[in-house]
């Protein structure tokens, strides 16, 4: 990724995600902060060691604003948390995601990356569901769901065409955000256990 792309992207996926908020809320909370190795690691763990190992490293400055840990060579930026849970999320992600990431955060009508885009949540994630379907943000009533370990690949798929499902299952890959613009295809794969 480009240094120019880097910063800015990630400032965008913080703010707007809640990883910004995670030096504020430990304040608020009276917590001993984490360390900046602490987070660096914790960033890290999101992906298969090939792919952090010469990976960009956001993380949450003293301001709570996301700021460059470490610089990468790869094109993958990793962060430590998505949505600033008490259990972590880190993520790893390529440029086309931060371009999905971009443009979901900013309300445009579909995301503008003109290629699939990767991402790995090696400890897993959360997501809400509602009504049988998997939602992009919380809605009164919904129910928050523990993901396990998996990777991401943002593209437009549509669980009819490809004959995906639309949940998660035991298959291990579904469609999130079915019959969306923002539809992606989630592969519950622990990233860590790739070759």
């Amino acid at each position: 990724m480009k240094r120019s792309l880097v910063i800015p992207l990630a400032v965008l996926v913080g703010t707007v995600l809640g990883i910004g908020s995670l030096v504020a809320e430990e304040k608020k909370m009276d917590q001993k902060p984490i360390s900046k190795d602490k987070l660096i690691k914790l960033a890290l763990s999101a992906a298969p060691s090939h792919i952090s190992e010469n990976a960009a490293v956001m993380i949450p400055g003293d301001d709570g604003k996301m700021m460059e840990a470490r610089k990468g060579t790869n094109g993958f930026t990793c962060i430590p948390t998505v949505n600033n849970r008490p259990e972590p999320d880190p993520m790893c992600f390529d440029e086309a995601v931060g371009q999905w990431v971009d443009a979901l955060m900013n309300n445009a009508p579909k995301p503008t990356n003109t290629v699939p885009g990767i991402a790995y949540m090696a400890r897993g994630g959360m997501h809400w569901e509602k009504d049988g379907k998997t939602l992009m943000k919380e809605e009164p009533d919904a129910k928050m769901v523990k993901e396990p370990p998996h990777w991401m690949v943002m593209w437009p798929f549509d669980s009819k065409t490809s004959g995906l499902p639309s949940l998660p299952n035991p298959s291990g890959a579904y469609v999130m955000f079915d019959g969306t613009p923002y539809a992606h295809l989630m592969v519950y794969q622990n990233p860590n256990k790739m070759k």
